[in-house]
């Protein structure tokens, strides 16, 4: 199995989700190639730029290929300052949300041989390359931590829609209240559980 990740949001924006989600590479293939052979998208996907009714059809693609997720979700008016008084930066806030929802499906994973994909585009290549070698380190010999582009990467584009779903949620945008009924039976199922950071270690 393969975990996707990708992340929405940002402290100026009230708060910050990061999504893992866990898929075979064919899976995460089908369910790209069959949302735009229906959708007739063009370009990349986008949790920001798809219709409510568009989320719905992709995460119930998701929830049928067998497809879950660690949602680690860190919203500004409940995140604790660093020991200065200043808020944490939004590099630190993302790789320990990383570091949460990656960390959460290490236990789960039974030794299998799982690969991790981070998304390479909201950072600096040098940053972002110190970040994944701390989850190289924390899969050890289990598997391989790598970036990518988002927009060549299937199951990142689908990470990047499960991210702005809670993300939605979380600052209670307009659409919040009908993601919320979207996701309703995934979180119910616990396809996808959230795990809240409100203090960074």
């Amino acid at each position: 199995m393969t975990i996707y990740c990708d992340e929405s949001g940002g402290l100026n924006a009230g708060a910050m989700t990061f999504a893992a989600v866990m898929l075979t590479p064919e899976a995460a293939a089908a369910i790209h190639a069959r949302f735009r052979a229906v959708t007739g998208l063009r370009g990349e996907l986008k949790g920001s730029r798809i219709s409510l009714t568009e989320r719905a059809y992709l995460l119930e693609l998701f929830d049928r290929a067998g497809g879950r997720a660690w949602v680690a979700v860190a919203e500004r008016e409940r995140l604790l300052p660093n020991a200065n008084g200043t808020p944490p930066s939004d590099l630190a806030l993302y790789a320990a949300l990383l570091d949460s929802a990656v960390g959460h499906w290490l236990p789960e994973t039974g030794g299998v041989c799982t690969d991790v994909v981070i998304d390479d585009g909201r950072y600096d290549p040098a940053i972002l390359t110190r970040v994944r070698d701390t989850i190289q380190a924390g899969l050890g010999h289990w598997g391989r931590a790598s970036l990518a582009d988002s927009r060549r990467s299937d199951g990142v584009q689908i990470a990047d829609v499960v991210a702005n779903s809670l993300y939605n949620i979380t600052v209670r945008s307009q659409r919040a209240h009908r993601i919320g009924i979207i996701l309703e039976p995934l979180l119910a199922s616990r396809a996808i559980r959230v795990a809240e950071l409100t203090r960074l270690p």
